[in-house]
């Protein structure tokens, strides 16, 4: 009999039709995830899976797994998987190259000039009844603005260079500086991070989520922005404190947050809340909000999907899944 694979979310058909010859397949081909019971249930024959945003796999999900060998994450941030816990039951985890960096970028600038400019509002007064210009929706344009990007990695230096041809000013802060090279290419300052806060336009978080940039903006940090600042997360939602977020709009002090990512998606947290925050859903004039659509570009996931198909013929054709960050010691 092929072994299973378990795919946990819906895929493109030709995906499928590329695995068959290896395995089983049991896809999610609804819109929704699995209730965790069946997730359990599927995996408990499983000897791949490939697995998605929503997913967390830690020891108590490896524990109703015996056969399972490859977690295959159909993204590049693996914070949602327990990589220690698989090492020590003998899975590999795998994840794919950085084909998310591009389009998250691309969205990052929609939702700088989408809030800055007031496009969903505009969008609702055109709907319920256009009479012809009035003088309303004043906004902030990207043109000589200061944007201040926290985090130069793969998808802050995209974002930097995209903003170079709308002639914005931009300074940046990182643990590690890059390199005058970079700087000069990007044309990009670095400046420390509370003054980053104080003198930026819009803020735009570019950080990974980890102990230590969780809530990195806090309350303290959100009152530290200047009044009128613009907030835009496309990177993970517990970088950013919702609450605080929330209050700053409710007191007049953020003029305007825009994000793809939210707290309750990261599932690592033992905290997490179990929705966007309310406070958030319920402002529409002063929010933007999109349902973590950075890497939703059509070629893009195809391609993501591709990638991790590959690591997992790789394994059922017993190769090192080419992909794999952690080396398993054994199969226990």
């Amino acid at each position: 009999m092929l072994p299973k694979i378990v795919i946990t979310h819906k895929v493109h058909d030709e995906i499928l039709t590329k695995l068959a010859p290896y395995a089983r397949v049991s896809v999610n081909e609804s819109d929704d995830t699995w209730a965790h019971d069946r997730l359990l249930a599927e995996l408990s024959d499983a000897t791949a899976m490939m697995a998605f945003m929503p997913d967390r796999i830690d020891a108590t999900v490896l524990s109703h797994a015996p056969s399972l060998r490859l977690v295959a994450c159909a993204l590049k941030g693996f914070d949602n998987f327990d990589v220690a816990a698989c090492t020590a039951r003998g899975v590999h985890v795998s994840i794919v190259s950085d084909l998310l960096t591009d389009p998250t970028a691309e969205l990052t600038i929609g939702l700088m000039i989408g809030l800055g400019r007031h496009i969903l509002p505009g969008d609702e007064a055109v709907r319920i009844g256009y009479k012809g210009w009035r003088p309303r929706f004043y906004g902030v344009g990207l043109k000589g603005a200061a944007v201040g990007i926290l985090g130069m990695g793969a998808i802050g230096k995209s974002i930097a260079e995209r903003l170079t041809g709308f002639g914005t000013q931009v300074s940046y802060w990182d643990r590690r500086e890059l390199g005058s090279d970079d700087e000069e290419r990007l044309k990009v300052t670095f400046t420390d991070f509370e003054r980053l806060l104080s003198t930026s336009d819009f803020v735009v978080c570019a950080l990974p989520l980890a102990n230590d940039t969780q809530h990195l903006l806090g309350a303290l940090e959100v009152a530290k922005m200047r009044k009128g600042t613009l907030l835009i997360n496309p990177s993970r939602g517990s970088v950013v404190d919702e609450g605080a977020v929330v209050a700053a709009l409710e007191a007049g002090h953020l003029a305007g947050y825009a994000a793809d990512v939210y707290e309750m998606e990261d599932w690592a947290r033992p905290d997490r809340p179990e929705a966007v925050h309310p406070g958030l859903v319920q402002r529409r004039t002063d929010t933007l909000l999109t349902p973590h659509i950075g890497s939703a570009v059509t070629k893009t996931r195809l391609a993501i999907e591709h990638e991790a198909a590959d690591n997992i013929i790789d394994l059922l054709e017993g190769r090192r899944p080419r992909a794999a960050i952690n080396e398993p010691a054994s199969v226990l």
